[in-house]
């Protein structure tokens, strides 16, 4: 019989997943699963056991938040061989979760995670760590993980929306620094930058749907250069909200396998909207096609 390792986190999304765990179960065992159910015990825990236990199972299904996607798929590439993994998204905001055309609905969600098409996709490494869809540094970047849980769980996206408004006097904290990318290379003072595999992240849509796929071996990196004034800055966001990358004339936009930044002083990152430390030099790759994941539609 086929194996299936159910990781979850029971604080996420509200604690949705708990009125929905025997249903969940029940539908693995139907689609031929012996199942194991995992709760998370705290930060940390979902990388700890898909790392040392992972390699026993034929799939491995988390759900949760981003947070709970990214621990959970830097487990699994600690093995030479790594399970399918499945995904049901419970969290507050579930970027990535689009990219694969889930269904919403934890069962429904569940249902594709056991009988999905399994594709393969790329990850990232920053230095030594690895992430699923974003690496990000500078403004609005320390809300996810910056904003209280019981703030989350009692506002959902608002929340995100509230902490970020109190982040509009950082526009004068840029970051002198350079990047080394595919082909080329510049330099300047940077109010913020991402490196994402995926069309979409905070709702904003950076580029367009034809030019994203999640298994193309390169990322897509977009630096947004320190404005002149708020109302420069404003005019920046709707030129991102409108896929018009060098609208404002302050966004760089690429595409690049490789992208190393080499700033003046330490600068705070965030991997999958969780704190990814403080480096001067942030080292990122793709790994291309390093895990299959299970896709919807």
């Amino acid at each position: 019989m086929k194996r299936l390792l159910f990781i979850y986190n029971p604080q996420a999304g509200r604690g949705i997943i708990k009125n929905h765990l025997a249903a969940v179960a029940d539908l693995f065992t139907k689609a031929g699963y012996l199942v194991t159910v995992w709760p998370t015990q705290g930060k940390e825990d979902a990388a700890h056991v898909a790392a040392q236990q992972g390699w026993w199972y034929d799939r491995v299904v988390c759900c949760g938040g981003d947070g709970t996607l990214s621990e959970t798929v830097s487990g699994l590439l600690t093995m030479d061989q790594p399970p399918v993994l499945g995904y049901i998204p419970a969290g507050t905001t579930n970027d990535f979760s689009k990219n694969l055309g889930l269904p919403r609905g934890v069962e429904n969600a569940a249902a594709t995670a056991a009988a999905g098409v399994p594709r393969p996709c790329d990850m990232g490494r920053f230095n030594e760590r690895t992430f699923v869809y974003v690496a990000a540094f500078g403004i609005f970047t320390d809300v996810s993980y910056g904003t209280p849980q019981h703030f989350k769980s009692a506002f959902g996206h608002l929340a995100y929306v509230l902490e970020g408004a109190t982040k509009l006097g950082d526009l004068g904290r840029s970051h002198h620094l350079k990047a080394v990318y595919d082909g080329g290379e510049l330099e300047g003072d940077f109010l913020y930058g991402m490196v994402t595999n995926t069309s979409s992240v905070g709702g904003f849509k950076i580029f367009p749907p034809s030019q994203i796929s999640l298994n193309d071996g390169v990322f897509e990196v977009v630096l947004i250069r320190q404005p002149r004034s708020l109302a420069d800055f404003q005019e920046t966001l709707l030129a991102l909200a409108r896929q018009s990358t060098g609208a404002s004339g302050r966004v760089e936009a690429f595409h690049t396998s490789r992208l190393t930044i080499t700033a003046q002083d330490p600068i705070p990152w965030t991997l999958d909207g969780e704190y990814g430390g403080a480096p001067e030099t942030a080292k990122i790759e793709n790994l291309h096609k390093a895990l299959t994941l299970v896709w919807g539609k």
